[in-house]
């Protein structure tokens, strides 16, 4: 590529990435990440905050312009080659006459980055580098990498960030009925929007139709050069109308007419690595049963259930228990559903334990309670926890709390604000 031209694009991309206001501090511990000497790897989907958290990252080491070399892969301008990573290099050592802390976007748009990475590393050079497709980034950083990266796994705004966000605080130990009546409203619009940062901004779902074509068209159809476009497509809405539903490779082929059961698995793989759903396994002490059992899926963000999915009150319910299961990934927990006799949504293993189980209701009251806390109590007994807890959304007037040993009952929103 022409250097010139490349360095106009360093120079356009570097305004940009610096343009950006009103950031929020993720909920994420950036020191241990800027003073490692290992390479940083941010991975998440698309348009969740990745460049906006390379940013605070350069903000918090409170680095010169001469001191960093940020540029961004996913720019038709760009000869996808991997001989742009040197160029880029050297076009920073030209003008600056220093070496850089390294900031690459979409690194994955580039063919063999590890290994431009890897030399930049055993040179002593600090790198940090994002991803959108979990497939590339695992298998890149499993043969050149191992050892040498910290992998930072970035999700849309918690509930959290997103209070944050819209710049609303509330103080948990002093909540009074007006400002519990408005942290419910903004809950309740999280619900429904979800915490992709430009949709929060702008208050407009109908970008998140358009994340779905972005994933869908290059994340999924372009980059393993697939022609069943719209058998895909209804994969990936059968998937937002029914989270936290079971499904059946039998069930994906019947709704979107492919024949081929190794496709549809590969399918839902492709779904999985774009970071767009989910899949939760059944716990069983046996690997090749969690494996063979049907497995429950979820979405990344809300805001793909209400858009893209059919918006019937039951799923209310289970958008809720999606929301939970995304905050239990982000505390780091590894996550199973158990079902026996009754069900329960959620069991947290640590080593070789189940530590936690939780159940999740939408509205707690006298016709669902038994069924809620009686899945709750067998998963208790089946491995032996002295603790439950029930998270809801609402909890109605005339229910009277019946006396079941070890179970807490929590609204969501407090559970959702609380480490």
């Amino acid at each position: 590529m022409i250097k010139d031209r490349l360095k106009e694009i360093m120079f356009d991309q570097k305004d940009v990435f610096n343009s950006r206001k009103h950031l929020i501090p993720r909920d994420i511990e950036l020191d241990k990440y800027i003073t490692t000497s290992q390479i940083v790897i941010i991975s998440g989907i698309r348009r969740c905050g990745k460049s906006s958290l390379l940013l605070l990252i350069k903000e918090k080491m409170n680095l010169k312009e001469s001191e960093y070399c940020y540029f961004n892969f996913d720019d038709e301008r760009i000869i996808a080659d991997i001989s742009i990573l040197e160029d880029i290099y050297n076009l920073h050592l030209e003008v600056y006459g220093k070496e850089p802390v390294l900031f690459l976007d979409e690194i994955q748009n580039i063919d063999n980055w590890e290994k431009f990475i890897n030399r930049m590393y055993e040179q002593g050079i600090k790198i940090f580098v994002t991803g959108s497709n979990a497939k590339l980034l695992s298998s890149e950083i499993s043969t050149s990498l191992t050892g040498r990266n910290k992998l930072i796994e970035l999700f849309p705004f918690s509930f959290s960030e997103y209070l944050r966000f819209i710049g609303n605080n509330y103080n948990l130990n002093r909540i009074s009925s007006k400002s519990k009546s408005l942290l419910l409203k903004d809950f309740n619009n999280y619900f429904e929007t979800g915490g992709f940062p430009l949709v929060v901004k702008e208050n407009d779902t109908d970008l998140i139709n358009d994340y779905f074509q972005d994933i869908l068209y290059r994340d999924i159809i372009s980059r393993y050069s697939l022609t069943q476009v719209n058998e895909i497509k209804q994969i990936g809405l059968y998937f937002a109308s029914n989270i936290g539903k079971l499904f059946s490779y039998s069930i994906l082929q019947k709704i979107s007419g492919v024949k081929s059961l190794s496709s549809i698995k590969n399918y839902i793989l492709y779904y999985q690595q774009s970071y767009l759903y989910f899949y939760l396994n059944k716990f069983d002490c046996s690997v090749k049963k969690q494996i063979m059992n049907p497995k429950k899926v979820y979405t990344i963000d809300p805001g793909f259930a209400h858009r893209l999915g059919f918006n019937f009150s039951e799923n209310r319910g289970r958008i809720l228990e999606n929301i939970v299961f995304l905050e239990l990934l982000r505390r780091g927990k590894a996550v199973y559903y158990h079902s026996e006799k009754k069900e329960c949504d959620f069991l947290i293993k640590e080593g070789l334990d189940i530590v936690e189980a939780i159940q999740i209701t939408y509205q707690l009251n006298e016709i669902n309670h038994e069924r809620e806390y009686q899945g709750l109590q067998e998963a208790m007994q089946t491995y032996n926890l002295k603790e439950g807890l029930v998270l809801y959304f609402n909890i109605e007037k005339s229910f009277i709390s019946h006396n079941y040993v070890g179970i807490k009952v929590m609204p969501v929103w407090k559970w959702l604000l609380t480490e």
